[in-house]
């Protein structure tokens, strides 16, 4: 009796409300304000270099925040000597309004275990909304462990944002779409680099500077980093572009049988300008190293033109490149799934098919 009591007390209050003023100041004061939206993206930086999937992320922060009118910051961590390039073009870049910057004394990347607690800490005092990174190696490896700090739930690899709390994301091998909608406070996202066009990079530096030394909130965060030793790193030096922004991606399959016949894409690559990737069958096959794999459990790539040699279209190898640009499959068996999904294709044995495609173009100089 007492809520009903209450509820008509309201409505005659909303009646009179009604009748002293204009229906169109009314409404306005019957709408709710959306609260202002500040998105921290999570940079990504390799030996001074801001990697590209950050410039997506950004794009992916501004649509986010656009309708509150909200902030874009970014966040960088590195060594002093390598930061400072990386923290120069964050300042150049359209939408970003501030950019927080951590210098290490070591040389080696920071550890997730290092970052996730700064991060956990740099969000709640600065009262962020939406922390975003690239669906990237480094991303998938940071952003989780935030997100179980934060006690919240992560909403990975996003391809559309549909309103500030609800997100698309592919599933099923990308077959599927998934609509995601978290109530969390916080959101913690990372976004498919591939879905979002990337931030423009000005010539002057506009966002304004900060230095953090942020402590974690809870000592055992600490402990947690002071338990992880470095190692060492182990690269594979190419003078190829890295093969998630390379523009042409030459991609092989178990067609081509043996580690030694990969020197064929690599040569067509080479006169291309491009990188080589593979499928997970040629990979488990032991004839490239994983860094090389396209698909659903290696890199998501969608360059301006990707050649697939020898491999029939599985739905996980499709999930990581599908959105490429230009499609060509050289293929021997006319009925191999990724003609279905080429835009050009050519029955072909692909080992006289190649060498005759590479010495007809022209050599890059």
């Amino acid at each position: 009796i007492i809520l009903s009591s209450r509820k008509v007390w309201v409505a005659m209050r909303l009646q009179l409300f009604s009748r002293v003023l204009p229906y169109g100041r009314f409404r306005f004061l019957c709408q709710s304000r959306p609260l202002q939206v500040n998105a921290l993206v999570v940079g990504e930086v390799d030996r001074g270099q801001l990697q590209p999937v950050t410039l997506s992320a950004v794009s992916a922060a501004c649509e986010v925040t656009r309708p509150s009118g909200g902030s874009v910051a970014m966040m960088l961590t590195g060594n002093k000597g390598d930061l400072g390039d990386a923290v120069e073009m964050a300042r150049c870049i359209s939408g970003v309004g501030k950019v927080y910057y951590q210098s290490v004394a070591w040389s080696h990347p920071p550890s997730p275990e290092f970052l996730a607690p700064m991060l956990t800490s740099l969000v709640r005092r600065d009262h962020i909304t939406h922390l975003i990174a690239g669906a990237s190696s480094f991303g998938k490896d940071v952003i989780p462990r935030v997100a179980a700090m934060l006690d919240v739930s992560q909403v990975s690899d996003i391809i559309r944002i549909l309103d500030t709390d609800t997100f698309a994301r592919p599933t099923y091998a990308g077959n599927a779409i998934a609509t995601v909608k978290s109530l969390d406070a916080i959101k913690v996202l990372t976004v498919r680099g591939t879905a979002f066009p990337k931030a423009q990079v000005e010539s002057s530096m506009t966002a304004d500077l900060e230095e953090v030394a942020i402590l974690p909130d809870d000592d055992s965060d600490s402990q947690t980093a002071a338990k992880v030793t470095w190692l060492g790193e182990e690269r594979q030096e190419s003078v190829r572009p890295q093969l998630t922004s390379a523009s042409v991606v030459v991609a092989g399959g178990r067609g081509l049988k043996s580690a030694d016949h990969f020197e064929l894409l690599e040569k067509l690559a080479d006169k291309l300008g491009g990188a080589v990737g593979a499928t997970r069958a040629a990979v488990d096959a032991g004839m490239c190293s994983n860094d090389m794999q396209v698909g659903q459990t290696g890199k998501i790539v969608a360059p301006q033109l990707y050649i697939a040699v020898g491999l029939s279209g599985a739905i996980q190898h499709l999930a990581g490149m599908k959105d490429s640009k230009v499609i060509v499959a050289i293929n021997k068996d006319p009925q191999a799934p990724i003609f279905q999904v080429a835009d050009y294709g050519l029955v072909a044995d692909l080992f006289e098919a190649i060498p005759e495609l590479t010495d007809k173009l022209p050599t890059r100089e």
